[in-house]
């Protein structure tokens, strides 16, 4: 995402109101009986989806499956593992969606028969579809960087699926002592949240500055760009000076291997041995798009960008991070304009109506430390098969403005995770 025309702050606050506040539809006129749609998966575009589906129209059948009881929401976990939050801040239930009229089933979504048009389910059961909605998050390559599998992830966390991980990193470095070195492996394009591996690193190293101030941190890159790139950049010079090193994909940054007994990350340049390893593989949409037929040889899912149909499995749509969104990145704020755009585009297919081209939004705030936000916004419609950015319609947080305006974008990020959650899950 590279750095996009500067939009006013009316616009920009705008913007992102709009999108946590919700999308307005026109309600369908259903001339059938209520359909059947099964939502696959309750972070925040499947429990979304669910939700406004609902909304749209309460007769509909709504069955929201999803294995865990618990959602550990990614957005701000970055700041549990630095020490600035705590993981049960980052819990949310499904008791409020159940209580709208979604049917929450708490299994494991196993098998999809895409021509019987059912799911099935871990216990051996299943459920029928008029349409399934697919929000299945990403799974993680273990095969794709030679030694890091999922006992390798037990010694150097990846952390990119909030949870007994997040914990784990942030205990890792409670745990190093003063002078460590801590090293972030940064996957290439395209992943789970742009700017994440680049906030966390400013969040540990605030860690670090106050707690351990003789340790550094290293940002191996398998890319030569990354989101807010001049922002971040910006923020290392001003907030840790000397601290943070980021080496890119031209000076030798991508880790080819690990060894996890001793915490080396191996480039074609040489090695790195760390105190704490931080190691983001490549990622994938989540296993079930697969066995759907949705997810092609990328390991993403295509889609139709009006309606979030599958463009290899009928009556089946995919939102959020495992779908291929053109230019809109992979984050919760994404996910959450995803769902309420396929909700209506699934109810207006299932009233045997024509869905409307859709317009969505998307704002992805990063914290540089306590205090200081940055953020990139953009806004997204259909253009030759693919979400694109509309021209001028967008645009990053300014490069040169005070302090207090960074405190502002701080507090709009609480703001925002406060009011996407409690639209969600509250």
């Amino acid at each position: 995402m590279g750095i996009r025309h500067r939009m006013n702050r009316r616009e920009f606050l705008g913007a992102g109101a709009a999108a946590a506040a919700g999308l307005a539809f026109p309600l369908p006129a259903f001339a059938q009986a209520a359909a059947r749609v099964v939502v696959v998966g309750g972070g925040f575009g499947g429990a979304s989806c669910a939700r406004a589906l609902k909304q749209i129209d309460p007769k509909l059948q709504v069955t929201l499956v999803e294995p865990n009881r618990t959602f550990v929401a990614c957005p701000f976990s970055n700041n549990v593992i630095a020490g600035l939050r705590s993981i049960e801040e980052q819990q949310f239930g499904y008791d409020k969606i159940a209580a709208s009229g979604v049917t929450v089933v708490a299994q494991a979504a196993t098998a999809i028969d895409g021509a019987a048009r059912t799911v099935g389910l871990a216990d051996g059961t299943r459920l029928s579809y008029d349409r399934l909605v697919l929000a299945p998050g990403i799974d993680l390559r273990f095969d794709a960087l030679q030694g890091y599998d999922e006992a390798a992830a037990a010694k150097m966390p990846h952390a990119w699926k909030a949870g007994e991980q997040t914990v784990l990193l942030h205990k890792q470095l409670e745990a190093m002592d003063d002078g460590g070195l801590v090293v972030i492996a940064a996957p290439a394009n395209p992943y789970r949240c742009p700017p994440g591996p680049y906030e966390r690193a400013c969040l540990i190293a605030h860690y670090l500055k106050t707690k351990k101030p003789r340790s550094k941190l290293l940002i191996l890159d398998a890319k030569d760009t990354f989101s807010k790139q001049r922002l971040f950049q910006n923020a290392w010079k001003e907030l840790y000076p000397g601290m943070i090193e980021w080496i890119s994909l031209s000076q030798g940054g991508k880790v080819n291997a690990v060894d996890a007994a001793t915490n080396t990350l191996i480039t074609d340049f040489g090695n790195h041995t760390a105190k704490v390893a931080n190691v983001i593989p490549p990622q994938r949409a989540g296993r079930i798009a697969g066995l759907a037929g949705a997810a092609d040889n990328t390991g993403w899912c295509a889609i139709d960008p009006v309606t979030f149909e599958s463009k290899s499995a009928p009556n089946i749509h995919v939102i959020g991070d495992a779908c291929i969104a053109g230019g809109m990145p992979k984050s919760a704020f994404s996910a959450n304009s995803q769902a309420k755009n396929c909700a209506s585009a699934v109810a207006t297919l299932l009233a045997g109506g024509t869905p409307g081209t859709p317009k969505l939004i998307n704002t992805c705030y990063s914290l540089a430390a306590p205090g200081y936000g940055i953020s990139v916004a953009g806004v997204y419609a259909p253009k030759n098969g693919l979400l694109a950015d509309v021209e001028g319609a967008g645009g990053v947080s300014p490069a040169d403005v005070p302090r207090e305006f960074r405190a502002r974008e701080a507090e709009y990020a609480d703001a925002w995770f406060k009011t996407i959650t409690a639209e969600v899950f509250g």
